[in-house]
């Protein structure tokens, strides 16, 4: 039976300065949210500008009579030329080589390959002065994809690759015709209407057990969520301990004697306690990835190292988020770490396809780095250049940045008076608890506020 005063239900709706605010701020952040996150991926194509694709001009063209002709330089002209695909694509012509290796550090998403005796072939279509020694076919184009720089860019890629060069073999089709007299044969005539033939060749194919080529990113976001969650739970615990949060289990409900403590001194036990929390958050999740559900994964040191590095980093943020200012900080948290963040990853939707404000913010956003890193590791063999160089001193100017963000504004807060419990109310926090512990010595700690 509950004792002492009596209360009714509708108390607990008497402080509307209390819950409405709260409750005003969280409908707003989920109105952002919406705004952001799904904004960021409702519309990829529409919003594709500057998808990097290579081209690959092999061809040496053919002499027809006194006439040299080079159909594989026509191609590439017409798609570059193309508005439909120079307004979407970043095409980069270069030799098979240089295609290469950009695919293998995951900066072309897909090359189109001209390959040699192209228009040798072509030409040998119903005409009568073909090159000695080449019969009627149709000629080969191959796109080259790369899935392991993302399975959505190439799609994209060659969702506007493969009109593009159909309306190509069509006024090749055209031009191939015009020069063909008399009749031709029902073989020959197929030919002519459609002369090229576009072969999608997957180049260094995705290992199994990637999620599809996914599983970059999903590391990626497991690491961010442990550095939230984990500067969350390092927030609640030390401030438990301190005395500034009251811990609840079940029924049981504990209030620590509050410690005089400033709020810098407060954040630099909290960075010291986040630094091993990651190391035990990050080898969990990898634990269970890597060695329960069995995903590929190459360089596991190196997954390690930036998985912590991250974690910590993005605790080490949130921890500043929650000194600065209070509770609004883990919602603040939330829509920096974890939507917005998603939005201008690069993850799922390269950025060559979101809007300009989520590429501006991907410079920025430590998921995307951390992204770019762990594509590094598990695609590309752990190079620098393919990503994971930029990972590490992008999350290393993060957490200069958070250090030096919480420095100055908790030293700030001291230097103004702000403390979180007056120094005054402390002491007689003090005198009230050793009253109290001196008349009920044999108190049940588990009937009060517990004061240790």
């Amino acid at each position: 039976m509950m004792t002492g005063a009596r209360s009714s239900i509708s108390q607990a709706f008497q402080a509307p300065r209390v819950w409405i605010p709260p409750l005003i701020l969280v409908a707003a952040l989920v109105f952002v949210m919406t705004l952001v996150y799904f904004g960021s991926v409702v519309d990829p194509a529409g919003h594709l500008h500057g998808l990097p694709v290579g081209i690959v001009d092999e061809d040496t063209g053919a002499t027809i009579g006194s006439r040299h002709i080079d159909l594989g330089q026509q191609v590439a002209g017409a798609l570059e030329g193309t508005h439909a695909v120079s307004s979407r694509l970043a095409l980069k012509a270069g030799d098979l080589a240089a295609a290469e290796n950009q695919m293998n550090l995951g900066r072309e998403y897909a090359a189109v390959v001209i390959p040699n005796g192209f228009t040798a072939s072509l030409m040998a279509i119903g005409s009568p002065t073909a090159p000695p020694g080449v019969s009627p076919s149709r000629a080969s184009i191959e796109v080259l994809t790369n899935p392991r720089a993302g399975t959505l860019g190439v799609s994209l890629a060659t969702g506007v690759l493969d009109p593009a060069l159909a309306r190509v073999s069509q006024q090749i089709s055209q031009r191939l015709r015009a020069s063909v007299r008399g009749q031709t044969s029902f073989a020959v005539d197929a030919l002519l209407n459609d002369p090229v033939s576009i072969a999608p060749v997957t180049y260094r194919a995705l290992p199994r057990h990637t999620a599809l080529g996914l599983s970059a990113f999903y590391i990626a976001l497991l690491t961010t969520f442990c550095g939230f969650l984990g500067g969350t739970i390092v927030h609640v615990s030390l401030d438990a301990v301190l005395g500034y949060a009251t811990t609840e289990i079940g029924p049981r409900y504990q209030l620590r004697q509050p410690v005089q403590i400033s709020r810098w001194h407060t954040l630099l036990a909290k960075w010291v306690l986040i630094v091993p929390f990651e190391v035990i958050l990050t080898g969990l999740m990898l634990l269970g990835a890597v060695w329960v559900l069995n995903m590929n994964t190459p360089h596991f040191w190196e997954l390690w190292l930036l998985a912590w590095f991250a974690a910590t980093v993005v605790g080490v943020g949130t921890l500043v988020l929650f000194a600065a200012l209070g509770t609004l900080g883990q919602l603040i948290g939330l829509l920096i770490f974890v939507y917005l963040a998603l939005a201008s990853s690069g993850g799922t939707v390269p950025l060559e396809a979101l809007g300009g404000f989520f590429r501006f913010l991907a410079e920025f956003e430590p998921l995307r780095q951390i992204v770019g890193g762990t594509r590094s590791i598990l695609y590309f063999n752990a190079r620098g250049a393919a990503g994971l160089t930029r990972a590490f001193i992008a999350t290393a100017v993060g957490l200069a940045f958070w250090v030096a963000l919480g420095v100055a504004v908790t030293n700030w807060y001291d230097r103004k008076g702000y403390h979180r419990v007056a120094p005054a109310l402390v002491e007689y926090i003090d005198h009230a608890v050793r009253g109290y512990r001196a008349m009920s010595p044999d108190a049940e700690p588990s009937q009060h506020a517990q004061a240790d």
